[in-house]
């Protein structure tokens, strides 16, 4: 057989895999749309595994066989390159990156005006926005170092998340903070566990907590860097201004 043959039948052969995987995709995108109609299906690859899809939902990835029946969550590894595929998808590397975008954009459209700010003398280095909570163990534990935070350099934004809910001890104690006149000396008390005077006032705690909502925050404390990255939990200050340093980099 020529070589101009050969190559025409390989461009025929992987055209029609081309429209066959298309083909596969567009039936997985409607399958998932009558069955989860809550979510928003992303982009549909096909995976190494034959008849099993990657799905991106939102910034998470699924998998999917071809008729869009069965559902697989969780890592696919590659057991002979001990890849993780999933991680170096460049379909979720790209979703990941468009949320931290839309996250950062999102903080500062509230503005500092409605946050709580402890910043370091002198020009910080980096920039943290923490979802908090007075009542929460670890957020305390992070605000009792609060000046290990300010000496590496770190502006600590605090944006409140009362996990108990509108209405609760939590929140009003938010809204006492917020409406003190010393709002940073009412916040160390509050965390410290001494009692505040009760204060109302107009306050943007509902919104604050709307906005994590938003933002997918389901723990406290939930710290987003200045890369748009949140990450859940406490994190110490030394190791906190390398992981910062990092993502500068």
């Amino acid at each position: 057989m020529n070589v101009k043959i050969k190559i025409g039948l390989a461009g025929a052969v992987l055209a029609l895999v081309s429209a066959q995987a298309l083909a596969d995709a567009t039936a997985i995108k409607k399958s998932l749309a009558k069955i989860l109609p809550e979510y928003e299906v992303g982009s549909v690859h096909e995976t190494p595994v034959p008849g099993l899809f990657e799905v991106l939902v939102g910034s998470d990835v699924i998998y999917v066989s071809k008729d869009g029946r069965y559902m697989v969550q969780g890592r696919m590894i590659d057991l002979v390159s001990k890849e993780d595929l999933t991680e170096t998808s460049p379909r979720l590397a790209e979703a990941r990156k468009q949320e931290a975008k839309e996250r950062v954009a999102a903080v500062n459209k509230l503005g500092e005006d409605k946050m709580i700010i402890f910043s370091p003398p002198g020009k910080a280095e980096h920039t943290i926005t923490v979802f908090t909570d007075i009542d929460c163990g670890y957020c305390r534990k992070l605000h009792g170092e609060i000046d290990g935070y300010l000496a590496e350099g770190i502006k600590v934004r605090y944006l409140f998340f009362p996990r108990s809910g509108v209405g609760t001890p939590s929140f009003d104690k938010a809204i006492s903070v917020w409406c003190a006149d010393d709002r940073k000396a009412a916040l160390t008390d509050a965390k410290a566990g001494k009692s505040i005077p009760d204060k109302k006032c107009d306050n943007p705690v509902k919104e604050q907590m709307e906005l994590g909502e938003k933002l997918g925050v389901s723990g406290t404390p939930a710290i987003i860097l200045e890369s748009g990255e949140m990450v859940p939990g406490y994190v110490p200050p030394k190791r906190l201004a390398t992981m910062l340093g990092e993502k500068k980099g």
